[in-house]
């Protein structure tokens, strides 16, 4: 069910910089045509001029459901068609969970997981009345693994948005649509501008996985796609935490107690 970059019409949002950006990158060097956006419209802009003329560029809010429709007839006035979305937009939370505010929960929530609930609504009417195509949804390790205790509104949205995304492959999947859920660990981007903080900083933890550069992320993004793989980790350690954690999971708490600061 691989699906074909080549002449490929892709839709990112969040792709203004870091990982989606690279993607955007990935994605335009294996022949795709790409709708670059972000709810920076000057950076979406930037990237799409990087692309040449795979590349156009769009204003997204993915918690405004009538930027995703304005991308969706954007692409569709340009290209006729869209064959892959990677709903990529992200936010962070730092802080205790006892100092972080409802309102920022929900704007998290808003962002991270509510954004991709629209861009289906958007996006999946398209696929499904062709009947192929594919959707990459980023996650996080954060969302596989429990050691994101130090920003808990992402850790939540984005365990949720692994299990939106497996529940989505065994619903999409018979019907020709590939999904892919990339759940990325160190990654050297400037998502630190969209992160908002909350009393003191915790100490640093965590499994320590290896900082790869955003580039070599979107390669990565790019490879699985083309292989119909659900699952794209950056950092091969975090399948064996993941084993560890499925295999005995108070035992695994248990020991990242131990090893906490």
């Amino acid at each position: 069910m691989s699906i074909e970059l080549d002449d490929a019409v892709a839709v990112i949002t969040g792709a203004g910089s870091g990982i989606g950006r690279a993607a955007a990158h990935a994605f335009a060097a294996r022949g795709a045509r790409v709708v670059v956006t972000d709810i920076d419209g000057d950076r979406a802009a930037t990237v799409a001029a990087e692309l040449g003329a795979r590349g156009t560029g769009a204003t997204c809010d993915v918690t405004e459901l009538r930027d995703l429709e304005a991308v969706r007839d954007l692409a569709l006035d340009r290209h006729g068609r869209v064959d892959l979305v990677m709903n990529n937009a992200g936010v962070l939370a730092v802080g205790p969970v006892e100092a972080i505010p409802v309102e920022t929960w929900q704007h998290v929530i808003d962002v991270n997981l509510l954004g991709i609930v629209r861009s289906n609504l958007v996006f999946l009417p398209l696929l499904l009345e062709r009947g192929r195509g594919h959707v990459v949804n980023t996650a996080s390790t954060a969302g596989l693994l429990p050691y994101g205790y130090d920003r808990l509104p992402y850790t939540a949205t984005k365990h949720a948005v692994v299990g939106l995304s497996e529940a989505l492959a065994l619903y999409l999947r018979p019907r020709g649509i590939g999904v892919s859920c990339l759940c990325p660990a160190g990654v050297a981007t400037n998502i630190v501008e969209q992160i908002t903080f909350h009393g003191e900083p915790a100490p640093p933890h965590g499994p320590g996985f290896p900082v790869l550069d955003a580039g070599t992320v979107g390669e990565i993004v790019a490879d699985g796609v083309a292989a119909d793989r659900f699952l794209i980790l950056t950092a091969p350690e975090a399948a064996d935490e993941l084993r560890e954690h499925g295999a005995d999971v108070d035992g695994y708490l248990s020991h990242l107690l131990k090893e906490a600061p």
